[in-house]
């Protein structure tokens, strides 16, 4: 009985191991990146199609009131990938003069050789806040310049919790979402249930994964209409 028991011990550790046998996410098989505040320049920018640009943070100051905050360190000038510029936004009671600040940076970036796709938000809504946060993405994308791509962060949690109407609210809202397939530095547990569910929506999406974690590409992505491809965070590089 004991030699049974080891050996089904050991059957669950070998059916285990695929999942810790798979490849890890490498900035060098994709051409979509993150570039967010402190993280240097790398070889594979030069490459790149399209960066999301971290470029400021919009959110309460130590007196309550909801600021622009200058981030990243990249100045406009030519660029060959096409931009989107990030804002990472902890609040969306937002002052008019934050548009009028995300306006100057677009108009800065687009007097520069080089593609500017949009605005994209990084806000980590409610799931239950979803409607009420694509309303705040519907009056924003009445202020953006002509031509000016609006896109959006998204939670896995709405995959699995949102209902479809929730979701497809966006639809008229934003022109893209990426949802972000990590927690930290890992890819988050039972990620294919939570892509299963994206089957519900209709709005053109990528995902998002962090450098260095572990990941198989889902092989019904691939027939997906609105499924736009990957997104990699990229990360500083650990010394050697």
């Amino acid at each position: 009985m004991r030699a049974r028991a080891l050996l089904l011990a050991l059957c669950a550790m070998l059916c285990a191991a695929p999942a810790m046998g798979e490849p890890l996410v490498r900035a060098a098989d994709h051409d979509a990146f993150w570039l967010w505040a402190g993280v240097k320049r790398r070889a594979e920018l030069a490459a790149a199609k399209t960066i999301y640009l971290h470029s400021g943070e919009i959110g309460p100051d130590r007196d309550g009131f909801v600021r622009m905050k200058a981030q990243g360190g990249v100045e406009p000038g030519p660029h060959t990938a096409a931009l989107w510029l990030a804002y990472r936004v902890r609040s969306l009671d937002w002052p008019s003069e934050i548009v009028a600040q995300i306006r100057r940076r677009l108009d800065a970036w687009r007097t520069q050789p080089g593609g500017v796709a949009g605005v994209q938000i990084d806000f980590d809504a409610a799931t239950r806040g979803l409607q009420n946060y694509a309303a705040f993405l519907r009056a924003l994308r009445r202020e953006l310049p002509r031509g000016c791509a609006l896109g959006a962060t998204g939670l896995m949690d709405w995959a699995s919790q949102a209902s479809p109407e929730d979701l497809n609210a966006l639809s008229g809202s934003v022109d893209e979402l990426v949802f972000q397939t990590y927690k930290g530095a890992q890819t988050v547990e039972n990620i294919d249930a939570y892509l299963a569910r994206l089957s519900r929506l209709r709005i053109p999406f990528r995902l998002g994964l962090a450098e260095g974690a572990r990941w198989t590409p889902p092989a019904a992505l691939a027939t997906r209409p609105n499924f736009l491809g990957y997104v990699v965070f990229l990360r500083n590089r650990a010394a050697p």
